[in-house]
């Protein structure tokens, strides 16, 4: 039993110091998220994005960037936030989505692009109970920067999350 305290006690710890780093921060609706920037390949600025048919309405379609073709996401739509009108301030974050042993390169719209940030370990909290239905299993946690609290996502989860969830119910 002391031993099974100790190991959750020690992966907790081990966890809160993964979570650590350097954070891209970026605006959705007027809150502030972060990316590890481990996970960001380059910020480019809006491009014609062609529709997919058939696909969810928050897959917005692909892009040719320099001759890859890229699936770009709306992050407000995949969240359950009201569309908006893009305009100057909004870009795309192109991120390196791990799924199983592939890489997949996919483009993430956000709002605006704020800043890289150093987090550190004391600065994060774990994400809080919001109660059994909702879904926080994306969340890495909640940085305490000033008098704000910024909400650091595991892009991974995000992208993929459902189809993760699919799979280990196989």
């Amino acid at each position: 039993m002391k031993a099974d305290a100790a190991k959750s006690i020690n992966q907790a710890i081990s966890d809160m110091g993964n979570r650590e780093g350097k954070y891209l921060t970026f605006s959705l609706a007027g809150e502030e998220y972060g990316i590890g920037i481990l996970k960001v390949k380059e910020i480019i600025g809006l491009m014609s994005i062609t529709p997919v048919p058939q696909t969810p309405e928050y897959i917005k379609g692909v892009i040719n960037l320099r001759g890859k073709v890229i699936p770009i996401v709306d992050l407000r739509l995949k969240f359950g936030i009201e569309a908006i009108d893009y305009n100057e301030r909004t870009c795309i974050i192109v991120s390196e989505i791990v799924f199983g042993n592939n890489k997949i390169a996919m483009g993430i719209v956000v709002d605006s692009v704020s800043e890289v940030l150093n987090i550190k370990a004391s600065e994060i909290e774990d994400t809080p109970n919001f109660g059994s239905n909702l879904e926080t299993y994306y969340i890495l946690g909640m940085a305490k920067i000033g008098k704000g609290v910024k909400i650091l996502l595991d892009i991974d989860k995000v992208m993929i999350g459902d189809e993760l969830k699919q799979l280990a119910a196989l």
